[in-house]
């Protein structure tokens, strides 16, 4: 989730002001209490989704140039009809079939579906009146403000039906910044010793303890991948991406799974110098900082993604894995640098309109930036040919 370009040079918010969930808080130090030090991956599971305070399960979504964090699709509408090409491009390759299902996890607002369609519409493409959209989040009323925005735009007819929702389908499942925050346990290399780094409560307060590592999956995790921590460095290991990514693989009979997110093959993910520190993060207020025992239940944690991980665990999950690129390639591939030419070139153009979605592009494509997020694409019963 980036950080929203010059902003920070800004007058900031009171971050002091927002406080965490108290109750939330109160909770997790009472679990603390009853069973002893927890791993970071159960803290960060309560701090994000618990029902109760969870900084997920707020009935608003976070996303958004007023929110915490901005993501592809509040960048410019364009980001969707890219993503529109690369699902027109699967529908034809699979054969054109009836019904073709768009699930999106983590669908927010329905901002980035919305996009999809009006791509498809704006391409005068015959997916258009036949793509469903199953938009898929964690906080049930997120799906019934997602059903009453696709009502005012005219596309209640788009969404699948609550019988439809979560039934295996043909088509494409996309899941943009997601994995990013699945809960992470966080380890630490001591001499030839790997530790994990837990969570205890010290007069009232979330503290760091380090101890034996929780599971044997941990290291092995990393031994499958020729990691090694050094002393002193620290890192993350998500043990949730098998099982969320198994889920996903379930609900496709057939289609393509796309995975995009900020990321790294293990050797530069686990890069002891320009990575020591590890890559966990909390963003608030469109900033972030590195303490995630701050503001418990109202900001967002996230840590760089595993993409030699991804790739192993959607083979093991049965998945064909298609390619890994950046965002930037991928954007590059579907045409997005010509788009840009026809927007400035059609005469109804505005100036406005032109920078504003030229300045969208630079933050897409930037290699510093969105540009280098990793695109993670897998199939199921993948044609090689257009049908």
């Amino acid at each position: 989730m980036e950080v929203t370009p010059g902003l920070r040079r800004e007058p900031g918010p009171d971050l002091a002001a927002v406080g965490q969930d108290e109750a939330l808080a109160t909770r997790i130090r009472t679990e603390i209490e009853r069973d002893g030090p927890i791993t970071f991956a159960r803290f960060m599971e309560l701090a994000l989704y618990d029902p109760a305070g969870g900084y997920y399960r707020a009935e608003a979504a976070r996303p958004g140039r007023g929110g915490d964090f901005l993501t592809a699709p509040e960048t410019h509408p364009i980001f969707g009809e890219m993503l529109a090409r690369a699902i027109e491009e699967a529908w034809g390759r699979l054969g054109r079939p009836e019904p073709f299902v768009l699930r999106e996890y983590g669908a927010g607002t329905g901002t980035l579906g919305l996009a999809v369609l009006a791509g498809l519409d704006a391409a005068r493409s015959p997916l258009a009146a036949r793509l469903r959209y199953d938009p898929v989040e964690v906080e049930p009323r997120r799906l019934e403000a997602i059903a009453t925005r696709f009502g005012e735009a005219g596309r209640s007819g788009t969404l699948v039906t609550a019988a439809e929702h979560g039934r295996p389908v043909v088509g494409v499942i996309l899941a943009n910044e997601v994995l990013d925050a699945l809960p992470t346990h966080r380890m630490v290399g001591r001499g030839d010793r790997l530790q994990e780094v837990l969570v205890s409560a010290e007069r009232g307060a979330f503290i760091d303890l380090e101890a034996q590592p929780s599971t044997p999956a941990l290291a092995a995790r990393l031994a499958a991948e020729g990691i090694a921590l050094d002393d002193g460095q620290r890192g993350e290991v998500c043990l949730a991406l098998e099982p969320w990514l198994a889920g996903a693989a379930a609900g496709l009979d057939r289609g393509l799974v796309l995975l995009i997110d900020y990321g790294y093959p293990a050797a530069e993910l686990y890069d002891p110098v320009r990575r020591r520190d590890g890559t966990l993060r909390a963003y608030l207020r469109q900033r972030v900082h590195a303490d995630p025992y701050r503001h418990v239940g109202r900001q967002d944690l996230t840590a760089h993604v595993d993409i030699t991980a991804v790739e192993r665990a959607g083979e093991a999950a049965g998945l064909s894995h298609l390619g890994t690129t950046t965002q930037a390639e991928f954007l590059m591939g579907l045409g997005i640098q010509e788009r840009l030419q026809a927007v400035q070139a059609d005469p109804a153009t505005t100036l406005e309109d032109y920078l504003a979605l030229r300045s969208s592009l630079l933050r897409l494509l930037d290699p510093v930036a969105m540009g280098r997020f990793r695109v993670v694409g897998f199939g199921r019963a993948w044609l090689v040919s257009v049908g």
